[in-house]
């Protein structure tokens, strides 16, 4: 399964990258770029926010290996059709590669919270901490090595090849779930109605998942403008074009720093309490984000987003791994359901909101407003006092 999700993921971080170099460049003369490659990804992601709690309900109640696979088909066919989008037109219409995305994301919003939950059944508990933070890794690992070969790619091929590759990849997931046990799990009773709320009376009863979850929203929503417009940004900042190896190189320097702080929690700070690692690292997520908003030369800003990148999925996997290791299996999807509606679904909304405020400014202003919203998540965030609650009303 890891094997086969980094093939995957790697190709789907191939075409990330080069949809947004494409639809900037597609759009560049409109003056609303940046604006452009907000609504295309927030097709990508629309519907992890429209569908993840019905895809938590589906991932707790169905055939994992069954569910698993004919998404996995889904995304690849939807990624086929957008590569002969690509090749069938000059000039593909913005609004075609939205709608083609939508479909992509569709089968990715179903997909992923069977695919987070099943990942801790193939474990011993005891290893969960350590199989999340390597599955962060393969996850961010990808982020390297997809951007980079997408990047000498997409000037050679062009975006059709590209995304004919990613379409090819699913094939390698689902070889891997036809090959391996996945086990079964006595699902959750109740009516339709609890089953389907079930995550949120989750979220509402236990002060930990709680928060984790109120955070999670936040910092999508208010610190990750970057993640949505990094082609714009990479354009506009360091007058980098996005067609180009070194636009590749960049967005793998940032994959690269996010590997290895996804990579530190499974080993050097393994046993470390993850709920006291959250607010120092929005510290330093704020920090090098400041860094790199006023950097101008790509020799200085490769170093600065791979740090940033280090902060940046340290924190996020800390947070995620203190609110996997409170979940009871039969929940586990609905909960992470509501986790990906934030991580994922909320995201694009940041790239909305910022994406127009970019076009009419700069990329300094833009991420110095998600670094200063950092700051405030980490005067807010208490973890450590929550949990310290939690046990307390367990006893109870």
């Amino acid at each position: 399964m890891w094997f086969g999700s980094f093939l995957s993921n790697m190709g789907t971080w191939m075409q990330q990258v080069v949809m947004g170099s494409l639809v900037f460049k597609l759009t560049e003369s409109t003056g609303r770029p940046s604006t452009y490659v907000a609504i295309v990804y927030f097709a990508y992601f629309l519907p992890m926010l429209a569908f993840a709690m019905i895809a938590g309900v589906v991932a707790d109640r169905f055939d994992r290996r069954r569910w698993l696979c004919m998404l996995q088909f889904e995304q690849g066919v939807a990624s086929l059709a957008l590569a002969i989008a690509v090749w069938t037109h000059a000039r593909p219409s913005v609004w075609l590669l939205a709608a083609i995305s939508l479909c992509v994301g569709t089968g990715n919003a179903f997909n992923a919270p069977a695919w987070v939950s099943t990942m801790p059944l193939l474990v011993d508990r005891v290893d969960l901490p350590g199989a999340l933070s390597l599955n962060s890794t393969m996850i961010n690992a990808t982020r390297v090595f997809g951007p980079v070969l997408g990047g000498f790619l997409y000037p050679v091929f062009g975006a059709g090849v590209v995304f004919f590759l990613n379409a090819l990849t699913y094939g390698f997931v689902i070889a891997a779930i036809v090959s391996i046990k996945i086990p079964t799990i006595t699902p959750a009773g109740g009516s339709l109605k609890d089953r389907f709320l079930g995550g949120l009376a989750v979220a509402r009863t236990d002060p930990v998942v709680g928060r984790c979850l109120r955070f999670v929203w936040m910092f999508s929503l208010l610190c990750l403008p970057i993640l949505g417009l990094f082609a714009p940004i990479a354009e506009r900042q360091l007058h980098l074009n996005s067609k180009s190896a070194a636009y590749g190189w960049l967005y793998a320097a940032f994959g690269f720093g996010a590997a290895v702080g996804s990579l530190a929690l499974g080993t050097v700070f393994t046993r470390a309490d993850k709920t006291k690692m959250v607010r120092p690292g929005l510290v330093g997520f704020a920090v090098t984000l400041l860094g790199f908003s006023v950097t101008r030369s790509l020799p200085l800003a490769i170093p600065a987003v791979f740090v940033f990148g280090v902060f940046y999925f340290g924190t996020a996997t800390s947070v995620m791994t203190v609110l996997q290791t409170r979940l009871a299996d039969n929940v586990r999807g609905r909960v992470m359901a509501l986790w990906f509606m934030g991580f994922g679904g909320t995201v694009p909304l940041s790239a909305l909101l910022y994406g127009p405020l970019l076009d009419r400014t700069n990329s300094t202003l833009v991420l110095g407003i998600s670094a200063a919203c950092a700051l405030g998540l980490a005067l807010w965030i208490d973890l450590p006092g929550t949990s310290n609650r939690a046990t307390v009303g367990a006893r109870r």
